[in-house]
């Protein structure tokens, strides 16, 4: 654990951005059963926090992809922070949408993607990787030169790391799920007794607490 990647835990739970109830769990969208709920675009309500994780981006994108051109976000969570990182560093920004615009043009990309560009993508949250993954394939689709991506948390699931390694994209991230666990404890946010409801969940996520 590194201090950056604990205070972005730290400040994600402070804001309640990332809350956790292994006793009474919230269920997902998707029909999951889930101790952990995560709503990244809270961080832009508290500037003092806004202006740490985007410099945490910015920190991130110079240590590892030096030689960026374009900075893309993934919509919707990540147009914003992704637009302030693209500010910060002095360079263009596009997002891409979760499908192509209905009307007009129809863009899946909006703004200007030179061939061959040197891209950065941001993202809010890490999950199963899909709509990730989705977003990354459409800038390729478009011949940006996808150098990797910069999520502010993940969830860490086994079927993602996959994923990105299957679809040969790099992923960084502020923050992660061992982190958050291990600072909730020592913040006294959850007890000794939660963190095997935690643990377990992550292992088998589709059919816990059922």
């Amino acid at each position: 654990m590194t201090a950056s990647e604990k205070q972005v835990a730290e400040c994600l739970l402070k804001i309640k951005a990332i809350k956790l109830q292994p006793n009474n769990p919230f269920t997902w969208a998707s029909g999951w059963h889930s101790p952990i709920y995560c709503d990244n675009r809270k961080t832009l309500s508290y500037p003092e926090i806004r202006t740490l994780i985007r410099d945490a981006f910015v920190d991130e994108i110079k240590k590892n992809f030096p030689q960026t051109e374009l900075i893309a976000g993934v919509a919707t969570g990540a147009i914003a922070q992704g637009a302030l990182v693209a500010q910060s560093l002095g360079l263009p920004f596009v997002y891409v949408r979760s499908s192509p615009k209905d009307h007009g043009l129809g863009n899946l990309i909006e703004g200007d993607l030179k061939k061959n560009q040197k891209t950065v993508i941001i993202e809010d949250l890490i999950s199963t990787g899909g709509s990730s993954l989705k977003a990354a394939e459409a800038l390729r689709s478009s011949e940006a030169d996808v150098l990797g991506m910069v999520a502010i948390f993940t969830y860490g699931f086994h079927v993602s790391e996959k994923a990105f390694k299957e679809h040969s994209i790099n992923l960084t991230t502020l923050s992660n799920y061992n982190v958050l666990i291990e600072t909730a404890l020592s913040e006294g946010y959850i007890s000794e007794s939660d963190v095997e409801k935690l643990k377990e969940w992550r292992k088998s996520p589709d059919s816990w607490g059922k």
